[in-house]
Order: C-alpha cells, then sequence, then structure tokens
C-alpha cells in the first residue's frame, strides 16, 4: 500500500531548497544569506529569510556582532577571535552559528561569489 505525500506548502523553496548543502565549518568562511534582513531589536536581531519565510531570533548582543561582521573574516573562527569569545565560552557560539547554517540563514561565503 502506497501512502499520498501532500506537497509542502510554500513548494520546495519552503521545505529547505534554500538550506547550505554543506556542514557548518567554523574554519570556513561564512556570511548572511543575501536572501536574509537583519533587523536590529532592542533585543539583540531579527532574522527574516526570504525564500523560507522562517524567523530566527538573535538574542545575544554578541552573536548579533559576529554574524553581521562574518563576511568580513576567513573563517567563522577568525570571526569569533575578533570579537573576543574565550575558548571556553565558543561551544554556545559555534551552536548558534551551526543552527544559523542549518537554517539557511547564514551560507559559506563561497557561495555568494
Amino acid at each position: 500500500m502506497t501512502t499520498a505525500h501532500a506537497p509542502v506548502p510554500g513548494g520546495p523553496v519552503a521545505a529547505g531548497a534554500d538550506a547550505p548543502s554543506t556542514p557548518f565549518d567554523p574554519d570556513a568562511a561564512w556570511a548572511i544569506n543575501p536572501r536574509v534582513a537583519v533587523r536590529p531589536e532592542p533585543f539583540g536581531a531579527l532574522l527574516y529569510h526570504f525564500g523560507t519565510r522562517k524567523l530566527s531570533f538573535l538574542k545575544n548582543l554578541v552573536v548579533v556582532d559576529v554574524v553581521r561582521s562574518l563576511h568580513e573574516h576567513p573563517s567563522a573562527a577568525a570571526a569569533l577571535d575578533a570579537a573576543g569569545i574565550a575558548a571556553d565560552d565558543r561551544p554556545q557560539y559555534l551552536s548558534a552559528l551551526d543552527a544559523l547554517a542549518r537554517s539557511g540563514m547564514i551560507v559559506p561565503a563561497a557561495d555568494q561569489e
């Protein structure tokens, strides 16, 4: 017996077609996806992806600064260095960047060219 599958609302883009095909690598260069708008908020920032219509809330101002500066550094790790993130604090920042990469909010910088 086969089961019919309903299409994903919004089509394949909403299903994650805009997500990066490579896993997050802190030693690689990253940038904000060109389809993402960053809006400053009192709590941090709101990220809106025009392709998937997903929202992300950044509630840590340091994370906001790191994300906004990613394109200025040769790697995500270098962006964390520039922000003064201590080694003991890195896992939480790397986790946040990984989540943003998985949702397509940030993409490998090579995808920007």
